[in-house]
C-alpha cells in the first residue's frame, strides 16, 4: 500500500483500518474524521505505538488510547491532553517505564512522592522536574544521585550539605 492510496481513500474508514493494520503511522494521512474514529486509532496503536501523535485532540484525551500508545511507546505520552498529564495513573504507569514522562506531569503530580520515585528510579537526573519539596526529600535524592551523579545539580541546597549524599560524589 502506496502513501499516494491512502491520501486517495483518506476518508474510506475500510480501507483506512487496513491501512494502518499494514503502517500504523499512515493514521496521518486518514481524514480528520476518522483520526478521530477511535477503533482507527486503535488499530494504528496496535501496529505503531508511535501513531499517537496523529491522533485527534479529541482521542488524545481519552484514557484507553493514550494508555495503549504510552504502553507501546512510553515517550508519547507527550501527546496526552493536559487532563491526562494530571491523571495520576497515567502518569505514573509511564514514569515506571520512562522517568522523562515526569517532565509532561501536573505540577501536582511532580509533588506526588510515589510519582515521582518511580520516575527517579528509572532516570535520577528527572529528579529536576520534582517540586522543590521532593527536591528536598533525601531517599529521592539519595535514589538520583547513585544512579547519575549530575542530579546532584538539582537537589535542594541543603541535601548538597549531607555526608552520605556527598559521599556518592567520590
Amino acid at each position: 500500500m502506496t502513501e499516494e492510496e491512502v491520501k486517495e481513500h483518506s476518508n474510506d474508514r475500510e480501507f483506512i483500518l487496513k491501512a494502518v493494520a499494514e503502517n500504523g503511522k499512515f493514521l496521518d494521512l486518514a481524514s480528520p474524521e476518522l483520526q478521530n474514529d477511535k477503533e482507527v486509532v486503535m488499530a494504528a496503536l496496535d501496529q505503531d505505538p508511535e501513531s499517537l501523535e496523529f491522533a485527534s485532540s479529541m482521542l488524545k484525551n481519552d484514557k484507553e488510547v493514550i494508555q495503549k500508545g504510552v504502553r507501546g511507546a512510553p515517550w508519547t505520552i507527550c501527546y496526552a491532553s493536559d487532563r491526562l498529564r494530571a491523571d495520576r495513573e497515567v502518569i505514573l504507569e509511564s514514569c515506571k517505564t520512562y522517568g522523562q514522562a515526569l517532565y509532561f506531569a501536573s505540577e501536582e503530580l511532580r509533588d506526588d512522592r510515589e510519582v515521582v520515585k518511580a520516575a527517579v528510579e528509572n532516570k535520577g537526573i528527572i529528579i529536576k522536574y520534582a517540586s522543590d519539596r521532593l527536591r528536598n526529600d533525601k531517599e529521592l535524592a539519595l535514589i538520583a544521585v547513585k544512579q547519575n551523579k549530575q542530579s546532584y545539580h538539582f537537589i535542594s541546597e541543603e541535601l548538597k550539605q549531607d555526608e552520605e549524599i556527598k559521599g556518592l560524589l567520590e
